[in-house]
């Protein structure tokens, strides 16, 4: 297979990874190096800002909702107020429907970043009836007069939350998703993954061929499928769609897709798409007549900052261009359509591509229209941020990809530049801090867009299992990248010279006997059991009773009312004995005694049970 030319959002990928801290690893994203999250500071600071920073953050019926503004030294206001509709329109100062409330003046503190001081205001919206949408804005006077208006980090100046009372669907925790790359998974029966010369080709992966393999993945033991973008795209990938209501033919047709949400959910298992509402392909009909008719009714669904040739789009890259979801119109094209594939194929809901993209504002319109369609469905975001960001989506998503958690775990257990301390300072600290939230985290080693897990450990299935060990052990819902069961790696770095090739990480399923590693397959099958089983695992409380850096040795308790499981990892690669904690300890896995000393092998591990 050659190389092909790499595009512009190849080539920032790179850049940013070449001023990151570590080269060890990269996860892309807005905050991908130091000088973008000092920007980030700066940009979030200096002015007026509301940061969704609530309390409540998810306002339920008759709740008062606090709202905390800041303003920076380019701000210098003396008076804030908030001024909000509940009507569901944008508020407009002096218009009939639209109220305004003053703030009171917080602390005044010195911040050194921006040297100069910062002011907090607070104030309270009042409590609203279930089903009401509040939507505001904020706006600061300064000594003469001069009215200035609040933005989030993203520069949006209008904000908004819904109060309902919807909660995190709870087949949510009880499941353990898989992550299937339609064109890679597997090919129509009959046939074999098509040759390529490229990587970004298509090999054939369809909808008939997931079908096929619905007794494996049974077999294996998930009961959650999360399928990439499947609508039609003149890529491998399907992030750029051309039409966001149909199939693309070469996956499939409606007939399959309804053939496989059908047999999956007789197996028990739910089954999600990958939903992109951030942007399309230069190729849809919308932006084609968008950039080419001035008075195209598609116009405003993007954003030309210049007439016809330049547009806001993801991340640079022209065939990629971003949709205005400010919109009205488009905003409702958008979620009509996320609402078409729960009513039409009763699918169980979306993972949410770049959801950092669209508003809040956005989310709060799209989780009342999908949750009024499916209430049990669950709605879920890539978003490559901060905690602190991440959980200002409590409300209007059920969960976040956690990021956060994903590259610690790989600098602990793939390339080894923290430590057993380390990790579990930021593990205590990171389970608290989205504690008794409603709102999911999804747990990963790897996906589509980095590295595979076991190429970055260096093909050691050791790190692969300890890692996965860890994954299953703790409370955040776990997805398994395809392929990572049976030990699918990849060729070659993602980072080939001065740009990056994701396609690296994106390679056929592999299906003969012969090249599976059966014994890592059947570890997974086990792994996969035991967290269905044990409710300690899904939901029980967490401490640790074994952190020692020095010798690479690290262990938890997870406990719930009737049982209690135990977790030892060996991080180093030396035999090393554990003392365990208490006694009548028995293997997770197969039930028999545990001693109390145990000697755990190299990057080995241990599961005791109790109760």
């Amino acid at each position: 297979m050659t190389d092909r030319t790499p595009n512009k959002l190849e080539t920032q990928t790179v850049a940013a990874l070449s001023a990151s801290v570590s080269l060890s690893d990269f996860i892309f994203g807005t905050l991908a190096s130091d000088s973008q999250r000092l920007q980030a500071l700066i940009n979030g600071q200096e002015g007026l800002a509301f940061e969704y920073q609530m309390t409540p953050r998810d306002p339920k019926p008759d709740q008062p909702v606090q709202i905390e503004i800041t303003a920076g030294p380019a701000a210098p206001v003396l008076e804030v107020f908030i001024h909000y509709t509940l009507d569901g329109s944008p508020p407009q100062l002096g218009a009939d429907n639209t109220r305004t409330l003053p703030t009171m003046r917080g602390a005044l503190e010195w911040n050194t970043l921006l040297w100069g001081y910062v002011r907090h205001f607070s104030g309270e919206l009042p409590a609203q009836p279930e089903g009401k949408t509040v939507r505001f804005l904020v706006s600061g006077l300064t000594q003469d007069g001069v009215r200035l208006w609040a933005q989030d980090e993203r520069g949006r100046s209008v904000f908004s939350y819904a109060v309902d009372r919807h909660t995190v669907p709870s087949w949510v925790q009880e499941s353990v998703f898989y992550h299937i790359f339609l064109d890679r998974f597997a090919p129509t029966p009959g046939r074999k993954f098509a040759p390529a010369e490229h990587l970004s080709d298509f090999f054939g992966g369809t909808l008939r061929g997931v079908h096929s393999k619905l007794d494996y993945l049974c077999e294996l033991g998930v009961n959650a499928l999360w399928l990439s973008p499947l609508c039609p795209s003149p890529s491998h990938h399907g992030y750029d769609a051309t039409n966001f209501r149909s199939i693309e033919p070469r996956l499939g047709t409606r007939a399959d897709l309804k053939a496989l949400v059908d047999e999956a959910h007789r197996r028990g298992m739910k089954v999600i798409l990958d939903f992109v509402p951030n942007h399309t392909s230069n190729k849809h009909p919308f932006f084609e007549s968008a950039s080419t008719k001035p008075d195209s009714p598609y116009r405003d669904y993007y954003t030309f900052t210049n007439y016809p040739d330049q547009y806001e789009t993801f991340f640079g890259v022209r065939s990629l261009p971003q949709l205005n979801n400010e919109n009205p119109v488009a905003r409702r094209y958008v979620i009509e359509s996320a609402i078409y594939w729960l009513q039409e194929f009763g699918v169980d809901g979306f993972r949410l591509d770049y959801a950092y993209g669209p508003s809040h504002d956005f989310w709060t319109d799209y989780y009342t229209a999908v949750k009024s369609a499916n209430p049990q469905s669950v709605h879920f975001g890539e978003i490559v941020e901060t905690p602190r960001l991440l959980r200002t989506y409590e409300g209007v998503m059920d969960g976040v990809l956690d990021f956060n958690w994903l590259q610690n775990a790989r600098k602990l257990f793939a390339y080894e530049s923290i430590d057993a301390a380390t990790f579990e300072q930021f593990q205590n600290a990171h389970e608290a801090y989205f504690g008794g939230r409603n709102l999911a985290r999804f747990s990963f080693l790897d996906n589509h867009d980095m590295n595979r897990f076991l190429w970055a450990a260096r093909g050691d299935m050791r790190r692969l299992m300890l890692a996965a060990v860890c994954q299953f052990t703790l409370s955040a819902v776990p997805i398994i990248y395809y392929g990572t069961e049976v030990g699918l790696s990849q060729r070659r770095d993602i980072r080939q010279g001065e740009f990056a090739i994701m396609e690296e990480s994106r390679l056929p399923m592999l299906w003969e006997p012969e090249q599976q590693q059966r014994e890592l397959f059947t570890f997974y099958q086990r792994l996969i059991k035991l967290r269905r089983e044990l409710s300690a695992l899904r939901n029980g409380t967490r401490s640790a009773w074994l952190v020692d850096p020095m010798n690479g040795r690290y262990g938890y308790l997870r406990r719930a009312a009737s049982e209690t499981v135990l977790v030892a990892l060996n991080l180093f690669g030396v035999p090393q004995s554990f003392d365990l904690p208490n006694v009548g300890w028995r293997d997770a896995f197969t039930g028999e005694p545990l001693s109390p000393k145990q000697r755990l092998e190299p990057f080995g591990f241990v599961l005791g049970k109790q109760g």
